[in-house]
């Protein structure tokens, strides 16, 4: 099988981020000051959040959820996406770095498309009613948990709907023998588990830390 990709360097990466719709200033103001927290890597790409922006749009979103909010710049994305009237769910348990969200959301003006519930997103997610009520799903928090986040969410999503799940490709880890740490075996699993779900069909692709799309059928 021939390889036909690029690889990307940090010239071609600055080249592929100056190609597309750039963020505006309420955007780039969340990146820096995100970037100046310890955790600031948790931060999506600026690419990615572009990206999440146009699925959203394309598929007419009008419910979607996310767990793992950090400071809001995915949640801004996606509720910009949004059809008319659409609502995005945030699961986080940060009120910290979810304060910082909250602001940004209300400068963006989007404070009636959001809603944020703290604490465990696996009990926010059992407490939701257990039907096909989401049209589309983030994933970006604890990786531990990702496989248990995957299979709450996948009943709730309609047929057609699709789950985004991030760092998937764990920094190139996940083909790294000697990384055997609990999150890298964790992401190693949930890729096996979707990959061989039948519920779904799913790529992986190489944007940011690696973004698998799983739609379910």
């Amino acid at each position: 099988m021939s390889s036909k990709y690029t690889a990307v360097d940090d010239a071609l990466y600055a080249y592929l981020l100056a190609h597309r719709s750039p963020d505006d200033a309420l955007l780039r103001e969340l990146q820096a000051e995100t970037a100046t927290l310890t955790q600031g890597g948790m931060q999506i790409a600026p690419d990615q959040g572009t990206f999440l922006r146009l699925v959203v749009g394309a598929l007419g979103v009008k419910r979607a959820i996310e767990v793992g909010t950090f400071t809001g710049m995915s949640s801004i994305c996606i509720a910009r996406g949004l059809a008319a009237g659409g609502r995005l769910l945030c699961c986080d348990v940060s009120e910290e770095f979810t304060i910082v969200a909250r602001r940004y959301w209300e400068r963006a003006g989007l404070l009636d498309r959001i809603e944020l519930r703290l604490g465990p997103a696996l009990e926010t997610l059992r407490a939701l009613p257990r039907e096909p009520g989401f049209d589309f799903a983030f994933i970006d928090a604890d990786k531990a948990s990702y496989s248990a986040y995957y299979e709450e969410l996948l009943p709730r999503l309609r047929v057609g709907g699709l789950i985004a799940v991030d760092n998937v490709l764990w920094h190139g880890a996940v083909l790294d023998a000697k990384a055997q740490d609990a999150d890298t075996q964790a992401i190693r699993r949930f890729n096996d588990q979707v990959a061989a779900d039948a519920r779904v069909e799913s790529v992986m692709i190489a944007i940011a830390d690696g973004l698998t799309l799983a739609r379910k059928l």
